[in-house]
């Protein structure tokens, strides 16, 4: 694969098409078993209400790798992305029902950082039930 996005038609400001991604109490079990991050909050909610949490949480590295998804998919090769980082902010609640949870993002390209490697740094936005879950997420990009 190789990025489908050309550097020289992208400008600061370049919105990426925002994506919405559910997550249900069934997505964080897969996750765990792929994973091996079984730890109880995320799928036990006793355990995660005694530990001071609302309900079960989604795994931040579930959620860092949801959302960049929105970058990956912009343009056209996961390999394109070669810094990302993120702040974990609040935690992505999931409740046990139908809807669970959903994790809303949006990016925007912030700034063309190398014209020799073809590099852009992109924002992302990413929010859950009204409340902003990643702080200071940033991926480096390497476009066509």
């Amino acid at each position: 694969m190789a990025a489908t996005i050309a550097y020289a038609d992208v400008e600061p400001g370049t919105e990426l098409p925002a994506r919405t991604f559910p997550v249900r109490r069934e997505t964080l079990v897969r996750y765990a078993g792929a994973s091996g991050d079984f730890n109880p909050i995320h799928w036990n909610e006793r355990f995660a209400r005694e530990v001071g949490l609302p309900d079960v949480i989604a795994h931040g590295m579930f959620t860092m790798a949801s959302a960049v998804r929105v970058v990956t998919d912009w343009v056209g090769d996961p390999a394109a992305v070669v810094e990302y980082g993120v702040r974990f902010t609040k935690p992505v609640v999931v409740p046990d029902d139908a809807e669970g949870a959903r994790i809303e993002v949006s990016a925007k390209v912030a700034a063309k950082l190398d014209d020799a490697a073809r590099t852009v740094r992109v924002d992302l936005t990413a929010t859950s039930a009204g409340q902003k879950v990643l702080g200071m997420a940033r991926a480096v990009v390497r476009l066509a």
